[in-house]
């Protein structure tokens, strides 16, 4: 099993349906289709098609003799197997030391346990494995099952739109790209409303939420795992900024940290752009004393409005930096795109200049 997560599409309509969502799908950015023998094949040079076929790129199998025949001659292979009983699981974990390439599981009534042993047990395996799902928004599971999740889903459908979401769902645990900036301005501005971010999960030290007063500049704000003199260590907050500053989430969107609420999902990054998803248990908006943070990089300037207080901190390559001992010239990471306006959340193509 690996790091990087997909999706697999398993089309169903009749041929012309399969050939226009293939189509559409790979547009998406969909790579590899699940055929089985009554279903459309297909041969493109940009896709990857699993099936029983011999001609597939991928070939699906679902007995551990066939795959033994198949893996001597040297083609790779899908190893394909509803999860029912314990000895199913102990079978789906024979293909992958026989060295099945993919395997696809099936557990039908959403089981997770199999799923969980299977992930526990096949960690160090270079087989990838994937489950099989009906609806695109049943990947999010999927994907956090023990943590790790499984390395991709198997999306059974005829509709465009579920593949949208599946993809939505891949998207919120990509990696993030961040950068460092250096901080050009430090300057205490008054009071004013600022939010904290109490989630249901711990972070670690190194991870945040990314938040700035422009949706293509965005900070790296720490979360409050290592205390101070004077307070507990808090490893569920998020001290974020002030209620007009934007925050980044899992579907790729933002949202004003006013607008958020208990039980929304929002988007935890670490200092190395990995990301994942926690959900909100209580946001608390306070009025409290604020400090102005500009920071550049080459010809992007970007600004956040944080608490003036020792523990809501920077985070920097090295080291996590509270905003009471930021200083210019400090390097800090941030997230920067290309300069874009929102619409309600949604990035669109027009000019905006935010100061």
């Amino acid at each position: 099993m690996g790091n990087a997560k997909e999706i697999m599409i398993e089309p169903t309509g009749n041929g012309d349906e399969i050939s226009t969502l293939v189509e559409t799908a790979s547009k998406e950015g969909i790579k590899k289709f699940l055929f089985y023998p009554d279903s459309k094949e297909f041969k493109n040079n940009d896709l990857i098609s699993i099936s029983s076929s011999d001609e597939a790129d991928v070939k699906l199998v679902s007995s551990l003799e066939d795959l033994s025949h198949i893996k001597s001659t040297g083609k790779k292979t899908a190893f394909n197997i509803s999860i029912l009983t314990n000895d199913d699981v102990k079978k789906a974990l024979q293909a992958s030391k026989l060295g099945a390439n993919m395997l696809i599981v099936d557990t039908d009534d959403w089981t997770i346990i199999p799923l969980e042993n299977l992930i526990a047990e096949m960690k160090s395996s270079p087989t990838k494995l994937y489950v099989k799902i009906k609806k695109g928004s049943d990947a999010k599971t999927m994907f956090h099952v023990l943590d790790k999740g499984v390395d991709g889903v198997v999306l059974t459908t005829s509709s465009i739109e579920e593949v949208k979401i599946a993809n939505d769902e891949l998207s919120s645990i990509l990696p993030v790209s961040l950068q460092e900036a250096d901080v050009i301005a430090v300057k205490e501005v008054g009071s004013g409303d600022r939010v904290c971010i109490d989630g249901t999960s711990i972070l670690n030290r190194g991870e945040g939420i990314l938040v700035g007063s422009s949706s293509s500049f965005l900070f790296l704000m720490h979360n409050e795992s290592t205390g101070s003199e004077f307070t507990s260590p808090r490893p569920f907050r998020v001290n974020a900024g002030a209620v007009h500053s934007y925050t980044l989430l899992p579907d790729g969107k933002t949202k004003y940290l006013s607008e958020l609420e208990g039980g929304d999902d929002t988007l935890i990054v670490s200092k190395e752009g990995k990301s994942r998803t926690a959900v909100a248990g209580r946001i608390k908006i306070e009025r409290r004393p604020l400090t102005l943070v500009k920071a550049k990089i080459n010809n992007f300037t970007g600004g956040i409005l944080v608490q003036n207080a020792e523990t809501i901190a920077f985070v920097s390559k090295e080291k996590i930096i509270p905003v009471t001992e930021l200083k210019s010239g400090d390097r800090i990471l941030v997230r920067v795109e290309q300069t874009s306006a929102r619409h309600f959340g949604t990035k669109v193509d027009e000019f905006i200049l935010e100061k």
